[in-house]
């Protein structure tokens, strides 16, 4: 007689992964930090291209305010207190903010 072994399916769970909550940040257009200077930040700190940045310097130029980029809450924070201290540093008021999504 042959030995019967019966083999029970291991019970999974499903664990939901929960994607950390994304901010935008958003640059703001002020009347005294140069042009230049904000393009070179958003290259630096935020790592866009040259043209990109451009667009973004425009945006902002033009409608008061642009959309740099989605970001964690700890990135966004971060890339944010660089620029500000960068602008600080050079005695600009450049201004940046979070959005949550």
């Amino acid at each position: 007689m042959a030995d019967q072994t019966t083999f029970k399916p291991k019970t999974q769970t499903k664990t939901q992964l929960k994607h950390p909550k994304q901010y935008q940040v958003l640059l703001h257009n002020d009347d005294f930090t140069p042009r230049e200077f904000v393009v070179h930040v958003l290259e630096v700190v935020f790592h866009k291209g040259q043209e990109i940045s451009i667009q973004i310097m425009w945006q902002a130029h033009q409608h008061g305010v642009a959309v740099v980029g989605s970001y964690s809450l700890q990135e966004a924070e971060t890339k944010v207190d660089k620029v500000h201290d960068m602008a600080q540093h050079e005695g600009y008021p450049l201004m940046f903010s979070l959005r949550e999504l």
